[in-house]
């Protein structure tokens, strides 16, 4: 019998019925106007709930929309908000469910499995229904961490590299808790770092980090060309401009698409 990792913040984070969330993440995806283009091979897109980040998130994944019958495997790489991960944690599932449906869950060699540090974990599902709508044939390897290396990370993105049937999709959100002009500011340098293949990027201006650092130390070696798709906090969405938290969308490209 398949294991399963049920939905923990459906209901929450976004819609837990299945009608008002299909509306909802197509109406996010068609909000996006993106234009017309090469599939990413990589994005970096952000994990809040759908009233704060769902824009931003959706501006990324509409780029991958027009060529999402194509993509099988999606790595999916996010923080342990929760537990403690060193290094990168797989699910231990077979299956990651949301109100959409079921997801296969593809495994990934060398790496443990720590189902609690997935359990209550929302960075890595909020990511899922976009999935199931822009590339609804992919499989998933769905990771979870707090410390690692950028090369280690790096390495393990390029042992499932592959061809255009692969995307990589990395969670994270940006600075959190400033003040809207200050944490505008200091999400423009993160976006200079992530453009510029910086790995060297700390958790206090990306909770993701760790993902991060890894694409774009692979990124860098690899040739990506990299885009900032939006740039926005949640005083930009449906929140009160005296604490915000920053979002990024990033589009990564192999020069041969």
């Amino acid at each position: 019998m398949a294991t399963v990792r049920p939905p923990a913040v459906a209901g929450t984070f976004y819609p837990g019925s299945p009608d008002v969330l299909d509306a909802q993440v197509t109406k996010l995806l068609a909000g996006a106007k993106a234009p017309v283009g090469p599939c990413p091979k990589a994005l970096i897109v952000p994990h809040a709930g759908y009233i704060y980040s769902g824009p931003i998130a959706a501006s990324a994944f509409a780029r991958v929309a027009p060529h999402g019958d194509r993509i099988t495997r999606v790595v999916l790489i996010g923080p342990a908000h929760r537990v403690f991960v060193n290094g990168l944690a797989s699910t231990g599932a077979d299956v990651l469910r949301t109100p959409l449906g079921d997801v296969a869950v593809e495994p990934v060699a060398g790496v443990h499995a720590n189902p609690a540090a997935h359990a209550r974990e929302h960075s890595l599902e909020v990511m899922l229904p976009f999935l199931q709508k822009v590339c609804p044939k992919a499989r998933v390897i769905a990771l979870c961490g707090s410390r690692a290396a950028p090369h280690e990370v790096g390495a393990l993105l390029l042992q499932y590299w592959g061809g255009p049937e692969t995307l990589i999709v990395i969670s994270s959100d940006l600075s959190h808790y400033l003040p809207y002009a200050e944490g505008r500011d200091v999400d423009q340098q993160t976006a200079d770092q992530i453009l510029a293949f910086d790995a060297t990027i700390d958790g206090e201006h990306a909770c993701g980090s760790i993902g991060i650092n890894g694409l774009l130390w692979i990124g860098k070696r690899q040739g990506l060309r990299a885009e900032l798709v939006d740039l926005r906090s949640s005083g930009d969405t449906a929140g009160d401009k005296a604490e915000v938290v920053g979002y990024g969308a990033f589009a990564f490209y192999e020069e041969a698409a």
